[in-house]
């Protein structure tokens, strides 16, 4: 009897390896519910229960641009750093190199699962600007903040892909606090960056996420005169770097 199997097509296999890919995140509670909980409960405790005015700034418009960029950068650090890491150990990214799943289905989809985790931060926050903050923002504000903040994820998303190439494991998950902590701490995305003496004021500039929050604060109407085509290319830039160093070393291992 000759029987004959069609392939499944090109959109299936990518949609299948994104929807098992997000849900074995949502099964792992110590990933999924800091990644939405966190962004969300600092924003409460600075913007809405510690008293205090910033001058010329609002701050719950201000800390909504700054804790969107912290959030949607978590997922996507995450996302590749640690999930790449465990897979390595434990040989399941060799089981995907020799399956007949295409190679770049494996990426699109760790990146379409950080993507739905900062969208729904960001929605998360939203809420609670609009609705404990008093934030006012037009809806085209709005999309527009969302589409720089997911964009601007790419960066991170390649300093992930990098870790996750580095390091085994367990030590994925205390690299990546090691390196997201600081650098949100140090571009302004937990307080203002003006509140930093002056030195780190200045070296903000080297952090890409700096360069995110400034798009973002940008967008709110927190920073006049943001030049978003530099910001862009920055993170263009630094995507690319880190996009080949990480290439580099998936194919020694």
């Amino acid at each position: 009897m000759n029987m004959s199997f069609a392939a499944p097509s090109p959109w299936r296999i990518h949609s299948l390896e994104a929807w098992y890919e997000l849900l074995r995140v949502l099964r792992t509670p110590a990933f999924a519910i800091p990644s939405l909980a966190f962004p969300v409960v600092f924003y409460l405790l600075f913007a809405v229960l510690l008293p205090g005015k910033w001058g010329e700034y609002q701050k719950s418009a201000y800390l909504l641009a700054t804790y969107g960029a912290f959030g949607v950068i978590g997922p996507a650090l995450f996302g590749f750093g640690v999930g790449l890491a465990i897979e390595r150990e434990r040989g399941w990214l060799e089981l995907k190199r020799v399956s007949p799943m295409p190679a770049l289905a494996y990426f699109l989809a760790k990146i379409a699962m950080s993507l739905v985790f900062g969208f729904a931060v960001l929605c998360l926050l939203s809420v609670a600007a609009i609705g404990f903050g008093g934030v006012r923002i037009a809806p085209a504000d709005w999309l527009l903040l969302v589409a720089v903040l997911l964009l601007g994820t790419a960066p991170f998303c390649a300093l992930g892909l990098l870790i996750g190439t580095l390091v085994k494991g367990q030590a994925a998950v205390a690299i990546v606090n090691l390196v997201y902590l600081p650098m949100s701490v140090l571009s302004g995305l937990w307080m203002p960056i003006f509140v930093f003496p002056p030195l780190l004021q200045k070296l903000a500039v080297a952090w890409p996420s700096w360069h995110l929050g400034q798009m973002a604060l940008g967008v709110v109407g927190q920073v006049p005169g943001v030049d978003y085509a530099l910001h862009a290319l920055v993170l263009a830039g630094t995507t690319i770097v880190l996009l080949a160093l990480a290439t580099w070393r998936l194919r020694r291992l």
